[in-house]
């Protein structure tokens, strides 16, 4: 499976390293050119195969809202969003609506672990419906060390 995130800072660099770890495919997308492997949201979209899964791990709020406005623009009916960032769950119902218009799924994961996820995994609480969750949750079970949904 194949896998893009956006957003590398502590916690986004960690995960991709141990995503790449689990033997997965990742390609990160970060604002900061010296710790992204690609340079534009686009260019990561276009790098990954369809059905597409694109976890973003930004802050909550604005910088989360630009990505999923941007991502509903580059993405196709039959991908995933998923918001790791902790984003106010009024947020997370604005972006699913926002993305099912266009037939774009989207799941809230509430991630914890901080930077010591790198080394113990990261525990994953998953939210959204069950067809969006099960394109999502297999993948995350090679790298995290527990993950739950609540579809």
């Amino acid at each position: 499976m194949e896998l893009g995130l956006v957003g590398l800072g502590k916690m986004g660099g960690n995960m991709r390293e141990r995503i790449r770890r689990a033997g997965l495919t990742v390609i990160g997308y970060d604002r900061n050119p010296d710790v992204a492997d690609v340079h534009s949201l686009k260019e990561l979209v276009d790098g990954l195969s369809a059905p597409r899964v694109v976890w973003v791990m930004v802050p909550a709020g604005a910088p989360t809202q630009s990505t999923v406005d941007e991502l509903a623009e580059l993405l196709e009916p039959g991908d995933v969003v998923v918001d790791g960032g902790n984003s106010r769950w009024t947020d997370d119902e604005k972006h699913a609506e926002q993305l099912a218009a266009k037939g774009i799924g989207f799941v809230d994961c509430g991630v914890s672990g901080g930077v010591w996820g790198l080394e113990n995994g990261y525990a994953l609480m998953y939210g959204g419906d069950a067809e969006h969750i099960a394109k999502v949750e297999p993948a995350s079970r090679r790298w995290s060390t527990t993950a739950s949904s609540t579809p």
